[in-house]
């Protein structure tokens, strides 16, 4: 029946028909390429309608989308499966089931062990599969890999429908294996080749067959790798052969894939509690942070989250950027660089793009680079623009790099000439967006789907549409910017950005609050009517300082009331509004990053109660994810004693800013506040929760110079020890 169909309207909508990132997946990612397995380290085809996730990915197009291991024609058992604390290494054990010939049992389960490891390095995944026979008497029996390349773009994976495709070519035999071609309507051609030591016994475009004969205690080692190639054919001749990048072997790429995570985490301080299962979710977010970083020609840049999101996003990068400054200003360099490159010049309608704005995200493939979606450079967003300006101005308070900010200045101004200008079109004084794209984003703040703005009767409110957080970022957007302004020698323009900063915070507090639900309007709608909504971006407010004092307490005690807080973390909408529900994307579910802002936002005007109160809700549903890897969302169900939180279903994992949500809220707790120019690390009325008796920071840089620093909780309060110190920098305590 017609009236029994639900259509979703939002063309970016991720059908809930792909696998979920969860507890049966493994994700590898280096660079540009990113893999997700299954718990066997099998990529297997799922989904209904749609196609399913798992496979290995380079620039937004799955070069393999099936990939399984049979001993003897049938899936042996799992024994445990994980990826290394480093994020460098999948390992999985396996051993045989029971097989059967005539009736009786002829190899007992448990005879032949199987180990897998694998890493991804420089668009290769290498493969050790290490087979143990330890029976007593000989085994002969086959191995089978099953494999295939669909070629299909990261958005086709996520449900949309294309009309035209390019041609698959025939897989093709080679010295070491075979490749699968593909020639793209983009004119570039595509190979995923796979290469065999020693080569199977048979092999063809689907299957490779290795015969197994093993005696006692005997073992055999196999190697595979699979690249993702892509080269541009505009110009080779036709039926030229591109050659493959240079293969390295597989003990090589294990040892390079650990020592370039080594060396990245050399550069910044190790942090240590005395509380383990905090430690594993530090470490565990810190290598996922480290696994998403890719290195681009301005600098590292941390991609948004597998796998849906593994490429530049621009206010992903921003705010991952802030969360982990404190510890790694190397990564804000990189994102400012980065961002200012590709930064607006001229307008664009398809683009949502206008002179001076920040880029929302990019994207490589096949289906970008032929326009049929609108995301090779696009930038509908209305918060990354800000929030440029913010980091830039953090950047510089963290480091006195003021040689950066000198350089990126003019991308500052640009950036200020945006928010006054087509960021508010009618001039009164609020940032605001309404989709230009016919194709663009609806909602252009970070909760971006399409019904996520609303009013308090539960209609969805009509553009354009000035969200609360977003003048937040403004406010602080122009105090930073008359800060750097000053540093630059620029006093007169200080001066004026410091006063129009003040009144964006009038116009604010005069047009956004919300006197009788205690908390500051969602968002203005077209006709400048408040959203009086109880939703948790009026914590984002919070971190921005464009609150007053008494507005900043009463905001904090709605959103740690049980109608916003969840016991996990804070609901991006409260229970008590229409459009709540647990298991939204935007309207009623917890986002880590989202709650380690506010929080911040909360330690700001210090209310350490409630910044430890979060602190302490995301600590603990850490402890029920797989691996204490945060999600980029979970539900906002109740917590109900001695049950986990509920997963969100098409949730990425790893995700940055989820990753990065620990450096923010330990930060938070602490108030710590390092102060480059004047060589300063600051400390005022640090705190901790009662699960952490002490934090160890070692290396902590400042410049040139260097502190450990330990940290400890006392009855009455925080103590803060310097163990070393190593060149100019002094430790201040505020209490």
């Amino acid at each position: 029946m017609a009236d029994e169909v639900l259509q979703i309207s939002d063309s970016f909508y991720i059908l809930s028909t792909s696998a979920r990132i969860d507890d049966r997946t493994r994700v590898l990612k280096h660079g540009d390429t990113f893999a997700v397995f299954d718990r066997f380290g099998d990529v297997e085809e799922t989904g209904t309608g749609v196609l399913g996730v798992f496979g290995m990915y380079d620039h937004d197009t799955r070069f393999l989308s099936r990939f399984r291991l049979r001993l003897a024609g049938t899936r042996p058992l799992l024994l445990s499966s994980t990826v290394k604390d480093d994020n460098a290494l999948l390992t999985v054990d396996m051993m045989n089931s029971d097989m059967w010939l005539d009736g009786s049992v002829i190899v007992p389960r448990g005879t032949v062990h199987l180990f897998r490891a694998r890493c991804l390095f420089n668009g290769t995944c290498y493969e050790r599969l290490r087979v143990h026979n330890y029976g007593p008497s000989t085994v002969d029996l086959s191995l089978s890999l099953e494999f295939g390349a669909d070629f299909a773009d990261i958005f086709e994976v996520r449900g949309l429908r294309r009309e035209r495709y390019g041609t698959r070519l025939p897989a093709r035999l080679t010295q070491d294996g075979l490749e699968f071609p593909y020639e793209g309507l983009d004119g570039r051609l595509r190979r995923t080749r796979l290469v065999f030591d020693p080569l199977p016994e048979k092999l063809d475009g689907t299957r490779a067959i290795f015969d197994l004969r093993l005696g006692p205690r005997a073992e055999s080692t196999y190697r595979i790798a699979i690249s993702c190639l892509l080269e541009d054919t505009s110009s080779r001749p036709d039926g030229a052969i591109v050659p493959a990048r240079p293969w390295i072997g597989t003990e090589e790429a294990f040892r390079d894939a650990s020592d370039a995570l080594a060396r990245a985490k050399a550069e910044e301080p190790q942090i240590f509690t005395s509380n383990e299962q905090f430690n594993d979710w530090l470490n565990r977010s810190l290598s996922d942070l480290h696994m998403m970083r890719t290195e681009t020609a301005y600098g590292t840049y941390p991609y948004a989250g597998v796998p849906w999101f593994s490429t530049a996003f621009g206010r992903d990068g921003l705010v991952t950027a802030l969360q982990s400054l404190w510890a790694n200003p190397s990564v804000a360099r990189g994102v400012l660089q980065y961002l200012a490159a590709t930064q607006a010049e001229g307008e664009s309608v398809e683009q949502d793009a206008q002179p001076g704005k920040i880029l929302h995200e990019t994207r490589a493939g096949e289906m970008a680079a032929t326009g049929e979606i609108p995301f090779g450079r696009y930038y509908g967003s209305a918060d990354a623009t800000p929030l440029f300006i913010v980091l830039a101005g953090a950047y510089y308070r963290r480091t006195g790099d003021r040689a950066l900010i000198q350089a990126l200045w003019p991308h500052v101004e640009r950036a200020l000439g945006w928010i006054d200008g087509p960021g508010d079109p009618d001039h009164d004084g609020f940032v605001e967006y309404d989709r230009r794209s016919a194709r663009g984003l609806v909602q252009q703040g970070w909760k971006d789907s399409q019904d996520s703005v609303f009013h308090e009767d539960g209609t969805l409110a009509e553009g354009p549409i000035a969200m609360s957080e977003v003048q937040g970022l403004v406010y602080a957007a122009k105090s930073a910017a008359s800060l750097m302004a000053a540093a630059l020698g620029k006093e007169a323009q200080g001066i004026q950005l410091a006063r129009e900063a003040e009144r964006v915070r009038e116009r604010f507090e005069e047009a956004f609050w919300c006197e009788d639900l205690s908390t500051y309007a969602l968002a203005l709608d077209g006709r400048k009517r408040p959203c009086r909504v109880r939703a948790s971006n009026a914590g984002q407010c919070l971190f921005s300082g464009i609150a007053s004092l008494e507005r900043a307490r009463r905001v904090a005690a709605t959103l740690t009331h049980e109608g916003a807080f969840s016991g996990w973390g804070i609901r991006t909408v409260a229970a008590t509004e229409p459009r709540y529900n647990p298991m939204s994307y935007h309207n009623g579910s917890i986002w880590p990053h989202d709650n380690a802002l506010i929080a911040a936002g909360f330690a700001r005007y210090g209310l350490k109660d409630e910044t430890m109160k979060v602190l302490t809700g995301l600590f603990d549903a850490s402890i029920f994810f797989d691996i204490h890897r945060l999600p980029e969302l979970f539900c906002g169900f109740p917590r109900r004693p001695g049950e986990a939180p509920t997963p969100y279903p098409v949730s990425c994992a790893p995700q940055s800013w989820a990753a990065g949500s620990v450096l923010l809220l330990l930060q938070a707790c602490l108030s710590l506040e390092i102060r480059g120019p004047m060589r300063e690390v600051v400390f005022t009325k640090p705190s901790l929760p009662e699960f952490l008796r002490e934090v160890l920071i070692k290396g902590l840089r400042v410049g040139e110079a260097s502190l450990d620093l330990q940290i400890v909780r006392h009855q009455e309060n925080v103590g803060i020890n310097v163990l070393r110190r190593e060149g100019p920098v002094s430790v201040v305590t505020v209490n």
